[in-house]
C-alpha cells in the first residue's frame, strides 16, 4: 500500500522534508523501520503519530492512501 508521511517542526528539519511518499508498505512497523533506516537520527526525538488527522496511542493498522504525521511536542499560548 502507498502511504504519505508528513513531518512537522524539528522532524522536518531532521528529515530534510515535510512530506515523503512510501510505496509497498506492509504495516506500520514496516513503515517505521523504513523511516528509521532512512533517517536514523529520528529515534533521538520525542514525537506523536497521527493517522488521517487523528493522534493514535497504539500501533495503528494502516490502509492504502492513509496519511501518517510525525508530530513533535509543541506548546501554545
Amino acid at each position: 500500500m502507498d502511504i504519505e508521511v508528513l513531518f512537522f517542526g524539528v522532524l522536518a528539519d531532521v528529515t530534510g522534508t515535510g512530506r515523503k511518499h512510501y510505496k509497498y508498505v506492509t504495516s506500520f512497523g514496516d513503515l517505521k523501520h523504513r523511516i528509521e533506516d532512512e533517517f536514523p537520527e529520528i529515534v533521538h526525538y520525542t514525537f506523536r503519530i497521527a493517522v488521517n488527522n487523528e493522534i493514535v496511542n497504539e500501533e495503528p493498522v494502516l490502509r492504502g492512501g492513509d496519511e501518517v504525521a510525525y508530530l513533535p511536542p509543541f506548546a501554545g499560548g
